[in-house]
């Protein structure tokens, strides 16, 4: 719990502040769905930056219903979204801002980012609504889509800065934020809002992995 709090406080401060500190090296894969290209690091288990994300150890599960934690996206860039499948406006438009993203980056950079979305409608999107999601957005094996428990997606959403909250017609008013992650997981930027800043948002990730 301490670790936790520690974690909350230090992540809270720079999103506070909107420090966009600049990356750290770090080795990348060149496969972001090949285990053997994971940096030795990676591989070991090496410990988390005291600033990274991939601290919170919640357990989530993806949407073939495998169990998966947020170190497991560690060795490469992530651009991550917390939203909510049944959205009718506000979360369309971040995924495609995040298509977007993706198609403005340099090819090698792209190649390497892991595109995350974590649903806070723990109660209806179940792994088998997010593959359902996923097949009708037609995302590829690039997007990592995610369930997890109240606490787990509240504990992330409050390392974020991301806020939400369920309205009476089980629709949720929540703040629109793309985040992006170093290969440590340690936030590099941030796009608040739906309109412009990719350009920005690009040009962060392509500097994380240089």
């Amino acid at each position: 719990m301490k670790s936790k709090l520690a974690l909350f406080l230090l992540v809270a401060a720079r999103l506070a502040l909107a420090a966009e500190a600049p990356a750290k090296p770090a080795a990348a894969p060149a496969c972001p769905h090949c285990e053997e290209a994971m940096a030795p690091a990676a591989k070991a288990g090496a410990a988390f930056s005291k600033e990274s994300i991939y601290q919170l150890d919640a357990r989530f599960t993806d949407d073939s219903g495998r169990a998966f934690t947020l170190g497991e996206l560690r060795g490469r860039p992530v651009v991550l979204n917390m939203f909510f499948a049944s959205c009718g406006y506000a979360c369309p438009l971040q995924v495609t801002d995040m298509q977007a993203l993706r198609a403005q980056l340099p090819a090698g950079v792209r190649e390497r980012t892991s595109f995350v979305l974590v649903s806070f409608d723990v109660a209806r999107d179940t792994p088998a609504a997010l593959a359902q999601y996923r097949a009708q957005r037609s995302l590829d094996g690039q997007w990592t889509l995610l369930h997890g428990s109240d606490d787990a997606v509240r504990e992330l959403a409050a390392l974020l800065g991301v806020k939400y909250k369920q309205d009476a017609d089980g629709m949720f008013s929540h703040s629109n934020v793309l985040t992006m992650l170093n290969p440590q997981g340690e936030i590099i930027h941030q796009r608040i809002g739906l309109k412009g800043g990719l350009a920005e948002a690009a040009a962060a990730l392509a500097a994380a992995v240089k």
